[in-house]
């Protein structure tokens, strides 16, 4: 039966940055697919911890700075040694800074170009190197943006990072499908999120924003469900190298 191909009962997710907003909603999708999940934060992710759990599933909490990425086999190392396994990884971790382009530092560019562009390279380096030791293959999700698409305004160094997380998408995709890993992306909308609070709270912004979603609201963690479980799922097996927009319909305006 088809719904079959969207199990993933056995298998084992990382996920980066989940302690709240997105990663946590697709933590938590990935959990009620049947999932055991390998949380990667810089601080306490209680309550991803406890919606997982009360899934039935097992919840890893593993600390560790992304931005160096020396740490990245010793978490993949212990995520094993935990689960015997990985199958999925979700590159969610992720950064921005925002600055008129005109004064935009060197700092607030490497900041933001090491975590959110270089981190996800060398993340799926390693797990793909596990996938293809392990056998089977694997998937490898990425959190791109509608900035992957658009310009942006006061965000450079952000617009340039999710650009090229579709462009890696892309390329590891083209050299590992020979090896049954999957990679793919994801690229939100306008989120309701902790990142969005002040723009939300803007009246005349939050109008313009609504104004231009052909679904007329802000998506919320829970949209981003069906599409990281298709794409961490055998449903995806033949979809390789592309970029899913879950805006509302935004880039088609």
């Amino acid at each position: 039966m088809i719904l079959d191909n969207f199990q993933l009962t056995g298998q084992v997710a990382i996920v980066s940055g989940c302690n709240t907003g997105l990663g946590q909603g697709m933590a938590l999708a990935l959990a009620q697919a049947g999932a055991d999940i390998v949380g990667i934060n810089v601080s306490a992710p209680e309550e991803t911890r406890e919606q997982v759990e009360a899934t039935g599933r097992r919840f890893t909490d593993l600390r560790a700075d992304l931005a160096d990425i020396a740490s990245i086999p010793g978490l993949i190392d212990e995520a094993k040694a935990r689960h015997g396994r990985v199958d999925i990884l979700v590159n969610n971790a992720g950064i921005i800074r925002r600055e008129d382009a005109i004064k935009f530092s060197e700092k607030d560019w490497d900041d933001v170009m090491d975590l959110n562009l270089k981190t996800v390279f060398f993340f799926s380096q390693a797990v793909a190197r596990h996938y293809i030791a392990q056998g089977g293959g694997g998937k490898i999700i990425n959190v791109a943006s509608m900035l992957s698409f658009q310009g942006g305004v006061r965000v450079p160094s952000y617009a340039a990072s999710k650009s090229g997380v579709v462009g890696i998408t892309r390329a590891m995709a083209n050299e590992w499908a020979g090896h049954r890993i999957n990679v793919n992306a994801i690229a939100p909308g306008y989120m309701a999120t902790n990142n969005t609070a002040a723009l939300r709270a803007d009246e005349s912004r939050n109008v313009s924003i609504l104004e231009r979603i052909p679904a007329g609201r802000w998506g919320v963690p829970a949209d981003l469900a069906g599409p990281v479980v298709f794409l961490a799922s055998r449903a995806s097996d033949y979809v390789n190298g592309y970029t899913v927009a879950v805006d509302g319909g935004w880039l088609a305006r």
